[in-house]
């Protein structure tokens, strides 16, 4: 594992979300976070991290996962990263609908679009880039 200031680098191995969790802990309490936007980045992040790991990566331990975080006075922009060949991220099936409903596909990029006030899938869909406001 690789952490500079602003930059975790790990394998793909689900253990690591611990990590990931250290990290939003660690910038709530160093930015005093609302528990409104620490929430919000919490299960957002950790959704990335595990559609990283789980999808994006498909548990190779070859394979790295980099979650890199910038914060400035309006927002912070959380970018995570895995290795694989990405998604068809345009056609993700909508989670609340009926037909919908009992599957679990989907559910996380969900949450993720409506958690983050912008998103942007990049790379193909191996990169998501995430920032919440402060106000």
């Amino acid at each position: 594992m690789t952490k500079s200031d602003n930059l975790l680098v790990f394998p793909s191995e689900l253990e690591n979300i611990s990590r990931v969790e250290r990290l939003i802990d660690d910038i709530s309490s160093s930015y005093n976070l609302s528990s409104e936007i620490y929430g919000k980045i919490s299960v957002a992040i950790i959704e990335a991290v595990n559609n990283a790991i789980l999808h994006g990566n498909r548990l190779d331990v070859s394979k790295n996962v980099k979650v890199e975080f910038n914060i400035d006075e309006e927002a912070i922009q959380f970018i995570v990263e895995d290795e694989g060949s990405g998604f068809d991220f345009e056609n993700i099936p909508d989670p609340t609908l009926p037909e919908n409903i009992e599957k679990t596909h989907g559910r996380g990029i969900f949450l993720m679009n409506h958690l983050a006030d912008d998103i942007e899938f990049c790379e193909n869909g191996a990169l998501v880039d995430m920032k919440f406001r402060f106000a």
